[in-house]
């Protein structure tokens, strides 16, 4: 049983690849780069292998395939669910105007105005939605989208497309599957960096206006409303508030994408009870994304319980609905479909083998710049 992963011999340039003896979680060899010619050679050079776990690295699955046919491959589970995790958030952000829609009805904040309080006029700081924005960045964005559409229209590859704007694959791929330039605008682009009260200075506002002034006690509050800060950002946050002014009321911003995505990809069992009220509000509100809940939900049942056999039917029932980043990952599993099942079926995974990269990254630690790879290679071996 072998299990194959990559470490990084210099980070974005050059890469190794270790096998692991699955059941004794030893390593038994370190290659010196990552292809598929050079694991096909290794494999000739040692039959007998029966399981191969692994990412879901193309170049894996094609050395193994060539010189181990017979061998079973199994896609290691993290990398399927962590595939999908990419799925859900393009998703996501396709319907990010529904996460604004659904602040009103956040049973936490929503259902209570903020009063005006006293204190210094403060600027209301807004974040334009994609669609309002017409910064550099943006109106390139949705030139190159439709000039990729166009070409895709006109039947090139995305290999052509590539070698005609002189663009990287996984940038021609990312556009092209964006069904829209503003699916790509997820980011606000005004150099605005949210700070970890923003979601409540509303009740901030509220309490004090309440007649509540202890920072203290707000902070208590807040953190038990979910707040990670500290309370010395509370005291800092309502130093002016003492003078006695105006003060403009704060806006309450949408979920975050990525924060809803980890909501989604959470056992409902383990979510914070405020965080699932806040997420019953925006699925009540989305149809689009109470969908995706419920494929995501199912398709954790399969990997969970280890129910390869309902991958099919999953993957049919996706492509039956409007998801079509969850369509993009269905494509993905068909390609690979043998492994993933076998992935999501068997015990046997590549959890093994990451205790073994992460000992390679102390070892280049300690010998980084003083010694060429095979005293790398001798040490890995070598190593308990």
């Amino acid at each position: 049983m072998l299990g194959v992963d990559d470490f990084a011999l210099r980070r974005g340039h050059h890469y190794g690849t270790i096998l692991i003896d699955i059941e004794s979680r030893r390593p038994v060899e370190v290659l010196g780069d990552r292809t598929a010619d050079t694991l096909a050679a290794w494999l000739q050079d040692h039959p007998g292998v029966e399981i191969v776990c692994r990412d879901r690295a193309g170049a894996y699955a094609d050395g193994a395939t060539v010189c181990a046919p017979d061998a079973l491959q199994v896609a290691d589970r993290w990398h399927i669910w962590n595939n999908l995790a990419t799925a859900v958030e393009r998703t996501v952000a396709r319907h990010r105007t529904h996460l604004s829609a659904a602040v009103s009805a956040d049973p936490g904040e929503g259902t209570r105005q903020p009063q005006i309080a006293t204190g210094p006029a403060q600027p209301t700081t807004t974040v334009p939605e994609p669609r309002e924005r017409a910064d550099r960045t943006a109106i390139r964005t949705r030139q190159r989208h439709t000039e990729i559409h166009s070409l895709i229209a006109e039947g090139n590859s995305i290999r052509a497309i590539c070698t005609k704007l002189g663009l990287p694959r996984g940038t021609v791929r990312r556009f092209a599957r964006a069904a829209t330039a503003e699916e790509l605008l997820v980011n606000n682009g005004t150099g605005y960096r949210p700070s970890m009260l923003d979601e409540f200075k509303p009740y901030l506002h509220l309490r004090w206006a309440e007649g509540c002034t202890n920072a203290t006690q707000l902070f208590d509050e807040i953190t038990a409303r979910g707040c990670r800060g500290r309370a010395n950002l509370v005291r800092a946050y309502l130093r002016p508030l003492r003078i006695g002014q105006p003060v403009a009321e704060s806006v309450i911003k949408p979920r975050a994408v990525r924060r809803v995505v980890g909501w989604l990809m959470t056992d409902p069992a383990a979510l914070d009870p405020a965080d699932t009220q806040r997420l019953d509000a925006i699925l009540t509100f989305s149809p689009a994304l109470a969908c995706l809940a419920g494929h995501v939900q199912s398709f954790a049942t399969i990997l969970c319980q280890l129910r390869g056999r309902d991958l099919e039917r999953w993957m049919k029932a996706v492509d039956a609905d409007d998801q079509p980043a969850l369509q993009s990952f269905v494509r993905g599993l068909r390609q690979d479909q043998d492994a993933v099942t076998a992935g999501l079926s068997l015990q046997w995974n590549s959890g093994p083998v990451e205790g073994p990269v992460n000992r390679i990254k102390m070892i280049e630690r300690q010998m980084f710049g003083r010694a060429k790879p095979d005293l790398l290679r001798k040490r890995i071996l070598l190593s308990n």
